[in-house]
């Protein structure tokens, strides 16, 4: 073999070591950014929220939720997850005998009390409001993130417990921002939800954890989806119990009968508008769609406060009957 062959088959050699030590890093980024229990609040998230100026003008809208949850009256609740997990919330009890009641789920590095937003607004609408702990975060027990496959089953559960406690003729609301948007609508894959939740809001939700790792891979880290997301999948099942293919909110949607609104930001940067867009095309049922000009990820109700509560508001109007 001449010394130029020799030459050219140590770099490809070389080349091919090299890929498959950046896929296996690769992997490693995705799992450990997003599959163990987060430590904090993701500042690549935050970074996706907003920016700074915009972030102050936020935080002045969100300075009196802060002062009115200071005031609040919680009850910790708790439940058992399927796979044996202590799964909490917090429950915010009508001012009034109410027929209606939220559940309220948070999005990835978040916790329960950080949709305080949405919390004052439905109470002061005169509902029951719980406020979920998903699974490996705030006080709900896990060490990895579900990321909708697995809350689906917790969110019914949670369901279930509504059910038991205010009675089988309210008016339950499955709320999501996210991450919970994703798992609110997955739950509606779920029998025991097709039955009893009345509606459902999902704000800047992805379709599935397999999708959105492989545009934030793509888009943040410059890394192919194959064979990052296969080295990845193998992880997940192994650690988690689940793949990230395993379920999408566009299984869960074909055959959906529960009203849903579907809300997002033009500008959201980390769960590309096209998901809301694609999850409303294979809804089969009432819904509506609400595009926030100029917000963020995430940050719909800050952008435009007034028109996302009046949206919300004369939505459930119409559903709730």
């Amino acid at each position: 073999m001449k010394k130029s062959q020799k030459i050219a088959g140590a770099l490809v050699a070389a080349g091919a070591m090299g890929a498959a030590i950046g896929s296996l890093v690769g992997g490693g980024i995705l799992i450990s950014k997003t599959l163990i229990r987060p430590k904090g609040t993701s500042e690549d998230i935050i970074g996706e929220f907003a920016d700074l100026e915009k972030m102050k003008e936020y935080e002045l809208k969100m300075a009196p939720c802060a002062e009115w949850a200071e005031k609040q009256a919680y009850e910790d609740v708790y439940i058992t997850s399927r796979d044996g997990l202590k799964l909490h919330a917090f429950y915010l009890a009508a001012k009034e005998p109410s027929d209606k009641v939220l559940l309220l789920h948070h999005g990835f590095t978040s916790k329960a009390k950080d949709n305080m937003t949405h919390a004052r607004f439905f109470h002061e609408l005169g509902y029951e409001v719980l406020m979920l702990d998903l699974r490996a975060h705030g006080e709900s027990e896990g060490k990895y993130v579900g990321f909708g496959v697995l809350d689906r089953y917790d969110t019914e559960d949670w369901l279930k417990w509504c059910v038991d406690r205010f009675g089988g003729d309210k008016k339950f609301v499955l709320h999501g921002t996210s991450m919970g948007a994703t798992t609110v609508l997955m739950a509606l894959g779920c029998p025991y939800a097709q039955e009893h939740a009345s509606a459902v809001i999902a704000d800047c939700a992805f379709t599935s954890p397999e999708a959105i790792f492989s545009h934030v891979m793509k888009k943040d880290y410059h890394l192919p989806s194959f064979p990052v997301m296969q080295i990845g999948e193998v992880y997940s099942r192994a650690l988690a119990g689940y793949s990230f293919g395993d379920y999408s909110t566009v299984d869960a949607l074909k055959e959906n009968k529960v009203p849903v609104l579907f809300v997002h930001g033009e500008k959201d940067k980390f769960v590309p508008t096209w998901m809301s867009e694609q999850n409303y095309e294979a809804a089969a049922c009432k819904k509506r769609m609400l595009i926030v000009s100029e917000a963020g990820h995430g940050s719909s109700v800050f952008e435009d406060t007034e028109l996302y509560e009046k949206t919300e508001k004369e939505f459930l109007e119409e559903v709730l009957v």
